[in-house]
């Protein structure tokens, strides 16, 4: 499989190196996603089980989001800064036309003509001095100018390049996913606590009306009503794990939407195909489409705890398999193969990128907590 990786990000890296003013380093994040899917291709070119792909393409993965979102930096930063310098020029529109005029007026002129004056020799030397004390002035305005269009000019076509160079990450990272998709399928080496009877699942799923009563009669969804006891405990880690996917939180527990309903859980956007990820150890208790949530990942991390996620296009998994931390749960929705809608966005900032929704409940004991004991949220990608 040809990603052509390190090409792509490797010019991200360059691109950014444009001295703008700057309140993050896109240039550095390039750098980065650089090294972390170097790494990964490597990884990649060693694996020899479906886990070890999982694990190499998971990376790959993380490293081109990080790439792209260096280059949507970058471009919010190159388009504000081309929308300053129009701004600026636009506001000085009768100045530059005046100064056109008389550098035109002075170029096209010819001599016999500029040495006439109605005062005679005396006037006409006088105006020659006068010219000559102006004229570089004159020219050394006309070169700001021109060196301010130039600069304008050089922004487009770096845009363009970063068009072209985004349209080719983008097609690399679908193979990507593609690949990713294949190799969970291949892999057979997860031990599992219990094999999931579709028959009663479906019996659940159509008696329950809120997430609630689906998650309570989650522990008999079982071959035989049985699920091997686990001893995990992460309560070590509480308020220090990672987001399941890279995203900017909406909503909060408790808070209410625009429709005045609040929800025990967090709302984070997300980018178009984000990869999601289950932030520990965990047993998968459910995957598939659920109520009117879409589809719902639930993860059980130790006994009588429940990571709800929900609102993803795609869900990786069976039903009773124990995954390590960092495996891939599954995709955001979206299309990203508009890159020409990305571009068109990216001068607006704010987040305008982040188009879907994942939807995280924790549940304890039966009852909901608020992520964010769980979760570091100070920060979003």
């Amino acid at each position: 499989m040809n990603l052509r990786p390190l090409a792509c990000l490797a010019a991200l890296a360059v691109f950014w190196t444009l001295p703008l003013a700057a309140e993050s380093d896109p240039a550095a994040a390039a750098r980065a996603a650089v090294a972390q899917l170097e790494q990964a291709t490597l990884q990649l070119q060693e694996a020899e089980t479906a886990r070890d792909r999982v694990k190499a393409l998971s990376e790959t993965l993380k490293a081109y989001e990080t790439g792209l979102g260096a280059m949507r930096e970058g471009l919010r930063r190159v388009a504000r800064h081309e929308a300053q310098m129009l701004a600026r020029l636009d506001a000085r529109r009768d100045e530059v036309a005046d100064l056109l005029g008389i550098l035109q007026t002075i170029e096209t002129s010819a001599p016999p003509v500029l040495m006439l004056h109605p005062s005679g020799p005396l006037g006409a030397a006088r105006s020659a001095m006068m010219v000559a004390e102006v004229t570089p002035d004159l020219y050394a305005r006309a070169e700001n100018l021109r060196a301010e269009l130039d600069e304008i000019q050089t922004l487009r076509l770096l845009q363009q390049s970063a068009a072209d160079t985004l349209q080719e990450g983008l097609g690399a990272v679908q193979r990507a996913r593609t690949a990713l998709s294949k190799a969970i399928a291949d892999r057979t080496d997860l031990p599992r606590r219990f094999t999931e009877d579709p028959v009663r699942t479906a019996v659940l799923i159509s008696s329950s009306e809120t997430l609630e009563g689906f998650a309570s009669g989650l522990a008999e969804i079982a071959e035989g009503g049985e699920i091997a006891p686990v001893t995990a405990d992460v309560s070590a880690l509480r308020g220090g794990l990672d987001l399941p996917v890279e995203g900017l939180v909406l909503r909060g527990y408790g808070e209410k939407d625009a429709a005045g309903i609040a929800r025990p859980g967090l709302l984070l956007a997300a980018r178009p195909r984000a990869l999601v990820s289950s932030p520990t150890a965990a047993t998968i208790r459910y995957r598939g489409p659920l109520l009117d949530l879409g589809n719902v990942m639930i993860l059980e991390p130790q006994p009588e705890t429940l990571f709800i996620l929900s609102g993803l296009a795609e869900v990786f998994g069976d039903a009773g398999q124990v995954i390590p931390a960092g495996t891939p749960v599954g995709l955001m929705g979206g299309d990203t193969s508009q890159f020409g809608a990305f571009l068109s966005r990216a001068g607006e900032g704010g987040g305008t990128d982040r188009t879907e929704t994942l939807y995280i409940e924790v549940r304890m004991d039966n009852s909901p907590v608020d992520p964010e004991t769980w979760f570091r949220t100070g920060k979003g990608g």
